[in-house]
This record gives C-alpha cells, structure tokens and sequence, in this order.
C-alpha cells in the first residue's frame, strides 16, 4: 500500500503523521512524505517596478524549510517501520498533491485539515476540499481534537 502523507509544518500535519503511526499497514507499505513549498515572490509597491517578481533567495530559504519538515516526518514514519520516502514540490499544495497521487499511483491520501472557514477558506482555498473532491484514490481528513467540539 502506498501512502502519501501531505505535511507542513503546523499541528494539523502533526495529528496527520500521528494517525499514520497508530494505524496498522499491510506488510511492505510506503509512506511517500510530501511538503509542498509556495512559489517565492515578493510584492514591491513602486510605481516603476509593480507586480511581483521572483526571488531566488527566498525560494532557496523555502525549499530548504520544506526539506526539513518533509525529513523529520519521514523520520517519524520510519522510526514506526514504514519504508519512506520523502518529497518536497513546488507550487499550488493542492495540484502538487493530486499529481503526485497520479504519479506515484497512491492508495491513500493522509492529511490534516486547518478548518478555515468563511472569508479565509474563500480567499486561501481548501487544500483537504480540492484533494478529497479530485484526488483518484481515498483520502483521510484528520482533524484536531479541538476542531471537533
């Protein structure tokens, strides 16, 4: 069984990777840690330079972010017994999970849920939403214990 398990670096990823080690997996199951880093822009507010523009510097910072959110979960999947594998991407969290489900022929989606609502889930989207709605194979939606009440 294949298992991709979305991270980043807040508590809802936390209780996601904490699912994963409760679980029991068949015998020979992958746990594919994926940490996906935003594109690195930065926002300049003068008259001859509007827009945004790309910074090279901040994508390096970003990426390297990634890698070692995307390395201490993977650890934690392996200290459990899952063979791991860890991926960093770039871009929209919510296209990069659903091509590499497509890529990497993915069982099962584990994520937490940041439980925005109203004009922030309109204005950032619903990663867990776009996933569960497009992704080709199940997908667990953890939640935290305070999200529930």
């Amino acid at each position: 069984m294949r298992i991709l398990i979305a991270v980043d670096d807040s508590p809802h990823s936390q209780a996601a990777a904490d699912f994963v080690k409760r679980m029991r997996w068949p015998t020979g199951s992958e746990a594919i840690v994926l940490s996906v880093s935003r594109p690195a822009l930065v926002s300049y507010a003068l008259v001859d330079a509007p827009g945004m523009s790309y910074s090279p510097q901040l994508y390096e910072e970003q990426l390297k972010f990634h890698e070692e959110i995307a390395a201490r979960y993977e650890k934690d999947m392996r200290d459990v017994g899952l063979k791991t594998r860890a991926v960093v991407m770039q871009g929209d969290p919510r296209e990069a999970i659903v091509d590499l489900v497509r890529q990497e022929k993915v069982d099962l989606v584990v994520m937490g849920s940041h439980g925005r609502s109203g004009v922030t889930k309109l204005v950032m989207g619903s990663v867990a939403s776009h996933v569960v709605t497009h992704a080709m194979c199940d997908v667990v939606v953890v939640k935290l214990r305070d999200q529930l009440r």
